[in-house]
């Protein structure tokens, strides 16, 4: 082998070494596909671990989306084609791949229809997954998981095998002496190491030079050198334990960011939910206060009649008029808050605010129908009336009067007693579980602190066969590999632990993270129980709050229809029919209120509980608690 490589021309190296260099890289867009697969199998393995289940995940954001439809259906305004995408930029004309990465949308649903001129129509469903494709924030989280998953990946390359090759051509014309010296030095190194989890570092590295002198002989030679050496710490860093520190805080990483993107999910499902609803809760405001002002707009009127008939003093008709004028006040108010929150509801979607979109308002009529049918014995409110315990024919006593307190009979599904509600959020609490983990992460900084107290000993050794060549010595032989002629070393270091100030502060700070890690868990579970506790009472009392509007609604109507008729007859002043027109508005906007206080508090339970599952297109599978 060595006498066929010396009989090789130095130009025929040097292109050999060239062409070697250029087949030795990929494309950049291999390198992206190899890091996006070694980031996907990282991710499912973990989200197996860490859920029980894995699923589709992709940080590739789906170029149809429904921000870019609508800018384009509606012609909206936009300042550049960055707000269409990615795949809408100008590439730079250095840009290193044929386009930008896409995304693979088998499995996505695909965005609504949008027809020009015409506004969207948005149910709470499409809703759910146009913020899981469109939210900013929700990319971010998703990002943040991969990024995770690639920190893992290049921390278990440090116990892979590493290989490294270089190729080198110099040609040398030395001018310095009597008579000018050039020369063609063409060199190829290959390497190779390792680190075991014990501690122990491999490395090898095998090295050609073939030296041609163009003056003078025109000798040339070749030299070959391989060394190899090893470095075992017996102390200080020795150990799986401590060795593989920084690989198992990688992994326990990329956990924690799929519990933190599991837990958002969850949040932004009842977030997008909460402000949907509050739409619709919004709109029915406008619905009630036209109401209110068209029964306003007519009352006046009647008044107006029989104030000219003689029958009404005109000071009554003023009465009226006011109260009209605050109808419209409130109805103009109601169409403008209605407008702001559809404004801010296109914001969480992620989409255009100046887009035109509208919520479906059969939500509302759903949403009532299925809470009147779960609130069915709470809508009657017998078991809260006060109860009078007093004689019939005695004088009132207030003392004989029975308040009931709201309890959970008759209530829906959600409301559990509270020592359970709080067993089912300690072990469903997906941020608990982190905090819990840095505990343990905690107490092994502990650990490897304490190590790095010890004194270091280390035992390395080293092996070296052949020669290297320069021109210097380009008239000599070739280089050969003789076991028999290397060079071998074996030694051992010894640091004393002398001075370890540094390590000293490091390890004493490490009880203090122990001691920080172990004070939030704690603060995390009160804080947990607390927000379980609270969202049991809200349900409670928007049930309860149900049950009371309902029969203020009946009541108000019944109120607001008699004092018509007795306005007529001249038996009630006008001032009585303001009031109970005034009654039926706040009674309607209260059990819309409370009717969407109920499906909020139900969301927020499960999200306080962790027990809300949200899968990867947005949409939630509630938890309904076994009896």
């Amino acid at each position: 082998m060595m006498k066929g490589m010396h009989g090789m021309r130095p130009g025929m190296v040097s292109v050999a070494a060239l062409a070697l260099a250029a087949l030795a890289g990929c494309r950049p867009a291999d390198y992206r596909r190899e890091a996006d697969q070694a980031a996907a199998r990282i991710i499912q393995r973990k989200q197996q671990e860490a859920l029980g289940r894995s699923g589709a995940f992709s940080i590739e954001v789906p170029a149809d989306v429904l921000r870019r439809r609508l800018l384009l259906a509606q012609k909206l305004p936009h300042s550049s084609m960055a707000s269409l995408g990615t795949d809408r930029l100008v590439r730079d004309k250095h840009w290193p791949e044929k386009g930008y990465p896409v995304a693979a949308e088998a499995n996505a649903p695909a965005p609504p229809t949008v027809e020009a001129n015409r506004p969207l129509v948005l149910t709470l469903v499409d809703a759910l997954q146009v913020g899981a494709r469109n939210n900013r924030a929700y990319q971010s989280a998703k990002e943040d998981v991969f990024t995770a998953a690639l920190d893992l990946d290049l921390q278990s390359n440090d116990f892979r095998n590493i290989f490294a090759a270089t190729l080198q051509s110099v040609y040398t014309n030395d001018l310095s002496g009597s008579k000018p010296v050039g020369g063609l030095d063409n060199s190829a190194e290959g390497s190779w190491t390792r680190q075991l989890k014990q501690g122990a570092q491999l490395t090898g590295q095998i090295a050609l030079d073939l030296v041609k002198l163009l003056t003078f002989d025109r000798s040339s030679s070749l030299g070959a050198m391989a060394d190899v050496s090893i470095s075992i710490p017996l102390l200080q860093g020795s150990g799986p334990y401590i060795v593989t520190e920084p690989l198992t805080q990688a992994q326990r990483n990329v956990m924690y960011s799929i519990y933190m993107f599991e837990r958002y999910k969850k949040r932004l499902a009842v977030q997008i939910a909460s402000e949907y609803l509050a739409v619709l809760q919004s709109k029915d405001r406008i619905r009630n206060a036209e109401e209110n002002y068209r029964g306003l707009i007519l009352s006046t009127q009647r008044a107006r009649r029989l104030s000219d008939a003689g029958r009404l003093p005109g000071i009554q008709v003023d009465q009226g008029v006011q109260d009209e004028l605050r109808a419209r006040d409130r109805w103009i108010s109601a169409l403008q808050s209605y407008a702001r929150q559809l404004d801010s509801f296109k914001s969480t979607l992620g989409l255009p605010t100046d887009c035109q979109i509208e919520l479906d308002y059969q939500e509302l009529a759903r949403l009532s129908q299925a809470a009147a049918e779960r609130l069915k014995s709470a809508a009657g409110g017998a078991q809260t009336q006060p109860v009078y315990q007093g004689e019939p024919n005695q004088p009132l006593d207030p003392s004989k009067i029975r308040l009931v307190p709201p309890t959970r009979q008759g209530g829906g599904p959600m409301e559990l007693d509270p020592e359970e509600g709080v067993r089912v959020a300690l072990k469903g609490r997906l941020d608990l579980r982190t905090a819990i983990g840095e505990v343990y992460d905690a107490q092994r900084q502990v650990v490897v602190t304490a190590d790095a107290l010890r004194a270091g000993l280390t035992l390395t050794g080293t092996g070296q066969v052949g020669q290297s060549r320069s021109l210097s010595s380009a008239g000599q032989r070739n280089a050969e590999f003789k076991v028999e002629h290397g060079t071998y070393t074996a030694g051992l270091l010894l640091d004393l632990p002398i001075e370890r100030t540094a390590e000293r502060n490091a390890y004493r700070e490490s009880y203090i993270s122990l001691d920080r890690s172990v004070r939030n868990v704690q603060q995390l579970e009160d804080t947990i129980k607390y927000e379980v506790r609270e969202a049991l009472r809200g349900l409670i009392q928007a049930r309860e709050s149900y049950s009371i509007q309902v029969r203020a609604v009946a009541l108000a109507r019944r109120r607001v229809a008699s004092t018509e008729l007795f306005l007529q007859a001249g038996r009630a002043q006008m001032r009585d029919v303001l009031e109970a027109q005034e009654a039926l508005l706040s009674a309607q906007n209260s059990l819309t209120d409370a009717l969407v206080n109920y499906r909020v508090a139900e969301l927020e339970f499960q999200r306080d509980a962790g027990v809300l599952q949200v899968n990867e297109k947005g949409i939630w599978s509630e938890y309904f608690p076994k009896r």
